[in-house]
């Protein structure tokens, strides 16, 4: 399938979302389905003024992975692995992550709102709204195939 998910369509999201049943089986990878969920929660919260990261990068290779990671259409590899899972959820279900995933993005849009703000990708360096959002978009597609919900 070449859907992909818009992440400024939040009903649409939401529903997606909420259609993921906790027993779910991902096609590929070690997550849970609620794993899943707060993951994109915490990686949303580094590009909404949270969490700050740093890129160490040199800014000449982060611009250029960039320039393929958002400005392509290479998709993020399957089985790619950069963390650890965490033991514990920190949210009740898969429905308060989903609830607590809407308000973070709310808060994207927000952080975003004054002119000229960045935030920094550790691996990508300085993105804009744009930029995050499409990072966002190719980054939920990929888990949402993963949970066969594209």
């Amino acid at each position: 399938m070449n859907r992909s998910v818009d992440i400024t369509d939040r009903k649409e999201l939401r529903s997606l979302l909420l259609s993921l049943d906790a027993g779910t089986s991902p096609i590929w990878g070690k997550m849970k389905a609620r794993q899943m969920v707060e993951h994109l929660v915490d990686q949303v919260q580094w590009t909404n003024g949270k969490k700050i990261t740093t890129c160490d990068r040199p800014a000449e290779e982060a611009y250029q992975a960039k320039q393929i990671m958002i400005y392509t259409n290479t998709e993020i590899p399957k089985n790619i692995f950069l963390e650890e899972l965490p033991e514990n959820y920190l949210y009740a279900s898969i429905e308060a992550a989903v609830d607590q995933l809407m308000l973070e993005l709310a808060d994207f849009d927000a952080y975003f709102k004054e002119p000229g703000i960045v935030s920094i990708h550790a691996g990508f360096g300085p993105m804009n709204y744009q930029e995050w959002v499409m990072w966002h978009n190719k980054h939920f597609t990929h888990h949402l195939k993963q949970f066969k919900l594209l």
